[in-house]
């Protein structure tokens, strides 16, 4: 299957700022990680995340809101602005539900898959302070959510630009589903990927995934 490139503007080469924002996010992570492990969640404060990070706890908070926030991390894969307004403008060809996996596979490239550090300490806290579990749900919701709604002005627009009726109800079923199934495929090429990381690659598996769900559900390639 062909991907139109001019749907995947968001593939490019990361430039060095957001390296240094990834960097400087991470940091943190490892950091709040680390001495929460260390010193109990009750005695890390944003002030020695900061310093450990080697950040002000002014740039701490541009980046997260709390040391708790920090310490639940990140969704898997992100919807920025940028990256949004492509994916929403990206019709009316093409398969929306196509089009969030190549989003998230260019991103778990670009990342280089999954963190084995930051996972490992996420992990091992999780056991420890059951509400980080909670925090890492939450934040999971709330990606769930901006995903869902992206996926819904996606649809709007692909109809205003086909000249069809926009069906708000039909728009909230069609993007509820498109969402949570691209996030439900993104999780098993994870769970893939943690079991046998020499296979093949965490994007290439995320792409696998998809064509899998298409096998499963009978649906023949597109001429």
């Amino acid at each position: 299957m062909s991907i139109d490139n001019r749907s995947r503007p968001h593939t490019e080469e990361i430039g060095l700022r957001e390296r240094k924002r990834r960097a400087t996010r991470r940091a943190i992570q490892v950091a709040v990680l680390r001495l929460t492990a260390e010193r109990g969640l009750d005695q890390v404060t944003v002030e020695g995340i900061s310093n450990d990070a080697g950040v002000s706890p002014r740039t701490f908070f541009n980046y997260f809101p709390s040391k708790e926030a920090s310490l639940a991390g990140d969704a898997p894969f992100a919807l920025t602005d940028d990256v949004a307004e492509d994916f929403e403008n990206a019709g009316p060809d093409g398969d929306p539900l196509e089009d969030l996996m190549v989003i998230m596979a260019a991103q778990a490239a670009e990342d280089g898959g999954v963190d084995p550090e930051l996972h490992e300490l996420r992990r091992a806290l999780m056991t420890q302070y059951p509400q980080l579990f909670a925090l890492k749900v939450d934040r999971m919701r709330e990606f769930e959510a901006e995903v869902c709604a992206s996926v819904a002005r996606r649809l709007e627009n692909d109809a205003v630009k086909r000249g069809d009726p926009v069906d708000p109800a039909d728009v909230a079923e069609r993007s509820r589903m498109i969402g949570l199934l691209s996030l439900t495929l993104a999780r098993a090429a994870w769970v893939s990927w943690a079991e046998h990381p020499d296979t093949a690659s965490l994007p290439e598996l995320v792409m696998r995934s998809y064509e899998r769900m298409r096998e499963v559900a009978g649906v023949r390639e597109r001429v």
